[in-house]
């Protein structure tokens, strides 16, 4: 593994970020977050972007679980039964932030980047769940990324970019 700075790093995401967002911009839609193992990372990206006043709502950093129960109302039984990070949670946080937060596009985000969570050799560290919710498509997305906390998250990142150029090239807006 390449020890890459984290300025490095953030570089390559707010570059990435900020095409996304003027894309965002010229299909004039908005998007909101509902951030747990990027842990306000997305949100925060989104508001350095020159056109970050006419795409970013907002969002809801639920690194905790009882976040995502008591905010979210994930429901008790669906984070025991399939984790905190897995893709069903990630469906349901973008599917709860839809009712909390008028935006166009809402984003829910899960996953692994460092030990201690729900990993397995099914499910490493590095494997990431994004659920997103427009109003015309859906989309979920697992993917397993390497390096160390910071590089998942950039990568996690770059992933949900793509993400959402590829189904705004699919979907485009009326």
């Amino acid at each position: 593994m390449i020890d890459t700075p984290f300025s490095a790093i953030l570089a390559h995401a707010q570059a990435e970020v900020g095409q996304c967002s003027e894309l965002l911009a010229q299909h004039g839609l908005t998007i909101a977050f509902a951030e747990s193992a990027t842990a306000g990372f997305l949100s925060f990206l989104f508001s350095l972007a020159n056109r970050s006043g006419d795409v970013l709502k907002g969002g809801v950093t639920c690194y905790d679980a009882c976040v995502k129960e008591d905010v979210l109302n994930v429901s008790p039984s669906l984070l025991e039964r399939f984790t905190p990070e897995s893709e069903e949670v990630s469906a349901a946080i973008a599917e709860s932030l839809a009712h909390m937060i008028s935006a166009d596009i809402h984003v829910g985000i899960t996953g692994l980047t460092k030990p201690g969570g729900s990993e397995s050799p099914e499910k490493p560290v590095g494997t990431m769940f994004t659920a997103i919710k427009a109003k015309n498509w859906q989309v979920s997305d697992r993917s397993t990324f390497s390096g160390d906390e910071q590089q998942i998250i950039a990568a996690a990142a770059s992933n949900l970019c793509q993400i959402i150029h590829r189904q705004l090239m699919e979907h485009p807006t009326p």
